[in-house]
């Protein structure tokens, strides 16, 4: 059975049956690639970067189990060493196009590849912080961003620029989501639970240190975030301050000064800090992007692909033999990425199934 899918007897892999190119080698990607080819479909797997892995491989403990990222980043890496999966990195997509009864892929090299289903799995970037000015992120050395700061984990070690332990911390939530101004009215979903995971942690490495999360709404939407959130306060002393920052500049000494009006108590507030983290939210990824104007796939009011339902679609495109997996669509944790996934897988394997109906 090694190479082919379980189709009717009408069908055949000479015919091309049970090609499925995946584009985007993060989570989604790899879950996907590997789920499909255990159903003996044949993969081919393009990702941009150097290696796969995607956003995961920046992160250094993950919420809400406080796990390492690599043993996430061994699993999907298991799970495509397989016979039926190529995997081309190094490979950006710029459109896909129905020729014939099937779909072409179009690397940006020129080069193309024939499929009969398509994954589209390309995820998200980061929100660029230095689009908000305000805060100062390229501006002041010592305002840096959560992906900053998971380095700095993965080192051992949070610095300042001169290389001075920071023992007075903030960490601004909503960065470029829930932001008109930024365009981007939707909520990134994991924003406030990576902050209470980088404050504990931050704690874990500086016990003396005094951290201050500034927030617009605690959305702790998830299994265990809650308890997360709880135990920051109880056990780390982790402070809540709920204000937006309005501006960040940098005094004489060298000390980041944040202006905030803490909305609870109903007064501005001016603090002096050492450090000042930025969690920056999530945004349809320049890949996608790009696929999506060349192909004309529709994408929804928060600028990800839009799904064919919300409801009972979430993984169709509105190209026949064209399937979504993970943050393409919307922010998600990497169980929810994961869980996605195989839910396009299902889709694709009853398409190819169908004969392609």
């Amino acid at each position: 059975m090694a190479g082919r899918c379980l189709f009717p007897k009408t069908l055949s892999t000479h015919d091309m049956e049970g090609k499925v190119v995946i584009i985007g080698g993060g989570a989604a990607g790899m879950e996907a690639a590997g789920q499909l080819a255990r159903a003996g479909c044949n993969v081919t797997l393009l990702e941009k970067q150097s290696l796969t892995g995607g956003h995961v491989r920046n992160w250094y403990h993950l919420f809400p189990d406080k796990r390492d990222s690599m043993e996430v980043i061994e699993y999907l890496e298991k799970h495509i060493a397989h016979k039926n999966i190529s995997v081309l990195t190094g490979t950006s997509v710029e459109d896909i196009r129905r020729k014939h009864g099937s779909i072409v892929v179009k690397a940006s090299d020129g080069r193309e590849f024939d499929a009969d289903a398509v994954v589209l799995s390309t995820g998200f970037d980061l929100f660029k912080s230095e689009r908000k000015e305000e805060y100062g992120y390229g501006i002041y050395d010592n305002v840096i961003t959560s992906a900053d700061l998971e380095l700095m984990f993965r080192k051992g070690e949070i610095k300042r620029h001169d290389g001075a332990v920071p023992q007075k911390i903030g960490i601004v939530h909503c960065v470029g989501s829930r932001d008109e101004k930024a365009g981007n009215l939707y909520c990134s979903k994991l924003c406030c639970v990576a902050a209470v995971k980088q404050a504990m942690e931050i704690k874990g490495y500086i016990e003396s240190a005094r951290v201050f999360c500034f927030y617009m709404d605690m959305r702790m939407g998830g299994a265990h975030y809650e308890e997360l959130y709880r135990e920051s306060q109880e056990k780390f002393g982790i402070n809540y301050i709920r204000g937006k920052v309005s501006e960040v500049s940098e005094n004489i000494n060298s000390k980041l000064v944040v202006k905030v009006e803490d909305t609870l108590a109903g007064r501005p507030l001016k603090m002096e800090l050492d450090m000042l983290v930025l969690m920056a939210g999530m945004e349809m990824s320049e890949g996608g992007r790009i696929i999506a104007e060349n192909a004309d796939l529709k994408t929804g009011e928060n600028r990800f692909f839009a799904p064919a339902d919300h409801h009972f679609g979430s993984n169709k495109g509105n190209m026949k033999g064209v399937f979504y997996a993970g943050t393409c669509t919307a922010p998600m944790n990497i169980t929810e990425t994961i869980s996605h996934a195989r839910a396009a897988v299902a889709d694709v394997i009853y398409y190819l199934k169908e004969g392609k109906s």
